[in-house]
């Protein structure tokens, strides 16, 4: 993660002594105009390192929620029994951080839980 941060910072294109960000790198966060103040530019920045870690987290939920369907399909009731908790525990993480609604995580525990019983 901190390799990404450096790799988006200290490139060749930005030159913090001028402020000035490289277009193409930001283009998805910017509009048509560049940022042209500081606090734009430490807010694009911020916004890049925010994405980074959303990025991050939603994957490890997504893998968690893989893991969870593979079990279930694959009819191991005690591994996944066991792996509940922590898909949970993670469905939580993500919603107490607004990547996914809180409704949206509770949901997703009530099917697999759901679909473990049934098995």
């Amino acid at each position: 993660m901190p390799e990404l941060i450096d790799q988006l910072f200290c490139g060749e294109h930005q030159k913090m002594r001028n402020y000035s960000i490289d277009r193409l790198k930001f283009s998805g966060y910017t509009t048509a105009r560049m940022a042209n103040t500081k606090s734009a530019i430490k807010r694009i920045r911020r916004i890049a390192r925010q994405t980074a870690v959303n990025k991050v987290r939603k994957s490890k939920f997504r893998n968690a929620i893989k893991k969870m369907n593979f079990l279930i399909e694959s009819k191991k009731k005690q591994e996944a029994l066991k792996f509940l908790p922590k898909l949970n525990s993670e469905l939580i993480k993500v919603a107490k951080t607004g990547i996914i609604k809180k409704q949206n995580a509770s949901r997703n525990v009530s099917r697999i839980t759901k679909k473990i019983s049934a098995l």
